[in-house]
């Protein structure tokens, strides 16, 4: 094993609704225990070595949840914004978000601009709220915007590359290490396509807010185990 810690880590958080239901509590409980076990966790990845974390908190598909469940979590986000910018400040985070604005209410967006902002001064701790979100909304979007370039002949179509392409995505972030699903759940949902194209990826049956320090732990060991090779061999490994 070696002791290489992942630079960018996303996690699809799963599993809120699952272990409210299961003590018999409403979803919405389950969604505010998630809200505090992310702030703990994300504290606790940043304190290993993660410089960047994504996480999935609320899909465009989500938007077809019920009425209350969509409410509570978007007042769940504005509720909580003193909080939050509490929680950013004590451990010098930047905390920005990636998805589309549409359907969000300017309450919302008001909250989600008023956290960017107030955090931007940090630069060693990124956090990745994907909010409203969809990986292959993400490409379009961006495909969008640099079809929008050519026409109007501020960008020459022969200089796309993969580089300048990640710069019209959402945020212009390196790709993710290390991704883990909870919940026990294997399939990553439309997160993150592009950035995920080579991570790790790591699924445990714990739902979100029983999901630690120790279970994160235990994800960075199976990563560190890992052999990355990125589509190559290495031979010197090969041959003993």
């Amino acid at each position: 094993m070696n002791n290489k810690i992942p630079n960018h880590v996303g996690i699809i958080v799963d599993g809120n609704g699952r272990w409210a239901t299961n003590r018999g509590l409403s979803r919405s409980k389950g969604h505010e225990a998630g809200f505090i076990n992310l702030q703990k966790l994300t504290a606790y990845m940043y304190e290993k070595g993660v410089h960047y974390v994504s996480a999935y908190l609320f899909s465009t598909e989500n938007f077809k949840r019920s009425e209350t469940e969509v409410n509570f979590i978007m007042n769940l986000l504005t509720g909580k914004l003193k909080e939050i910018l509490e929680f950013c400040h004590q451990t010098k985070i930047h905390a920005f978000f990636s998805g589309r604005k549409d359907k969000l209410s300017k309450k919302v967006l008001e909250a989600m601009n008023t956290i960017e902002e107030e955090t931007r001064k940090y630069t060693d701790r990124q956090f990745n709220i994907c909010f409203n979100y969809g990986g292959r909304a993400e490409i379009i979007d961006a495909t969008k915007k640099i079809l929008y370039d050519v026409e109007n002949k501020t960008l020459e179509i022969n200089n796309i590359d993969e580089e300048l392409y990640n710069k019209y995505l959402y945020n212009n972030l390196p790709s993710l290490d290390l991704l883990i699903r909870t919940s026990g759940e294997k399939r990553i949902s439309n997160f993150m396509l592009w950035q995920c194209s080579y991570a790790e990826f790591y699924f445990i049956d714990t739902l979100f807010p029983d999901f630690k320090a120790k279970d994160f732990d235990k994800a960075l060991e199976e990563y560190q185990n890992r052999d990355r090779r990125f589509g190559g061999i290495d031979y010197d490994k090969k041959n003993h």
